[in-house]
């Protein structure tokens, strides 16, 4: 399974719940968030996500999150 593959498949399970970059790093044990947040830019150009300031389901915290929305 590629990265992208575990990044989306991790945002659809906890959809429609946003989570920001370092959280969804942690949850899938990437060692860079800088990878996650490649990754979660990548799948914000496709339909069915949405990247936008929110607060992270997890931390809470008001920042960059992604989300499944179909």
């Amino acid at each position: 399974m590629t990265v992208l593959e575990q990044v989306a498949g991790r945002i659809r399970t906890i959809k429609p719940n946003p989570i920001c970059d370092d959280c969804l790093a942690a949850e899938i044990q990437l060692s860079v968030r800088q990878h996650a947040n490649h990754k979660t830019r990548e799948l914000a150009e496709n339909p069915g996500f949405r990247r936008e300031q929110s607060h992270c389901s997890r931390c809470g915290s008001l920042k960059k999150c992604i989300r499944a929305t179909n």
